[in-house]
């Protein structure tokens, strides 16, 4: 890396907003929600190829229990006061 570009980073990551973990946690949901958002369109992208769609709709039904579940715990951090 570069002087310049080192300088430009330097500083990152010295301030959070809330812990590692609860961060991860945010990340991975909005991360889980946009997959989520395109399943219907790999479905309909699908139609006509039956194995395939079934294949987008078992990955949009795990996304979507991923998704409860990352929520239900982000909610518990919340009601215990992690930000």
């Amino acid at each position: 890396m570069t002087l310049m570009a080192e300088q430009q980073m330097e500083h990152i990551g010295e301030t959070k907003g809330c812990a590692d973990h609860d961060h991860d946690v945010i990340h991975e949901l909005s991360k889980r929600l946009d997959a989520l958002w395109r399943c219907d369109q790999y479905i309909a992208n699908a139609k006509g190829h039956s194995k395939l769609q079934k294949f987008w709709e078992g990955i949009k039904a795990q996304e979507e229990d991923n998704i409860s579940r990352l929520k239900e715990i982000l909610a518990e951090h919340i009601n215990k006061g992690c930000f």
